[in-house]
């Protein structure tokens, strides 16, 4: 069995991905502090390369249609196997990877692996952008997007970005969503999920409450209006529309 984490960087795939590690998955060769497999420069040029595909239509709106259909180019493929060699190279029963620059080639990761199984990690998108993450300027992996100095737009965008490419890539054969609050809040009942999914028994790890509604303290813009859609569908707290952009 092999798993994979896709989710924007400070959602809180830290967790999951400890949780695997802790669960006897084996997660690659060299993990950082955040549970990612690394060294990941040949993942980062690999969203480079899939970005050629991707359409900038203006407006926050992307046409990624064209991922769906073409032949995957032979470097993506060359850059992420080389970066998965530590676990496509293992002979372990259960293994896989997190990396949050895993959702920039989504789409291609999907077609590379279809039978795998996928964790979706989702948070409250005004608390994956109070802090900085790698991804936060686009156009550091060869996304178009209208650029912005303001730093925490830029990274509201990226959030949406990357929710976009999720919500247009066909569903794979193995999916469950997760909500990083559901795990923190009702951690044994999302874990019985994941058992059930993954079929076998999950680890407890330490979690911390506090984490949950840190914008709430938050002086920094985190209100936008095209987090409406996902915050509505994940069941979050309404927006204060009167300070969104």
């Amino acid at each position: 069995m092999v798993i994979t984490i896709i989710g924007r960087g400070h959602s809180g795939t830290r967790a999951i991905s400890h949780t695997l590690s802790a669960s006897g998955v084996y997660m690659g060769a060299e993990l950082n502090g955040s549970g990612d497999l690394v060294p990941a420069e040949d993942l980062y040029e690999s969203c480079r390369v899939m970005a050629r595909h991707v359409k900038y239509l203006g407006n926050l709106k992307w046409d990624f249609s064209k991922l769906h259909s073409m032949e995957i180019d032979p470097e993506f493929k060359r850059l992420v196997n080389s970066y998965l060699r530590s676990v496509i190279g293992s002979d372990a029963d259960r293994k896989g990877w997190k990396l949050p620059e895993t959702t920039l080639i989504y789409p291609w990761i999907v077609r590379m692996f279809p039978d795998i199984r996928y964790i979706f990690w989702i948070r409250d998108p005004r608390d994956s952008i109070v802090g900085g993450h790698l991804t936060d300027d686009l156009a550091k992996f060869g996304v178009q997007y209208d650029h912005t100095e303001d730093e925490r737009e830029r990274r509201a965008i990226s959030w949406k970005y990357q929710a976009e490419i999720y919500k247009a890539t066909p569903r794979p054969k193995h999916l469950l969503e997760i909500r990083f609050e559901d795990f923190v809040l009702r951690q044994d009942e999302t874990l019985r999920r994941l058992e059930d999914y993954l079929g076998f028994p999950m680890s407890k790890i330490p979690v911390r409450p506090e984490s949950i509604g840190r914008w709430k303290e938050d002086d920094g813009h985190h209100d936008f209006k095209f987090f409406q859609k996902e915050i509505d569908a994940y069941g979050y707290e309404p927006m204060k529309m009167t300070m969104a952009k």
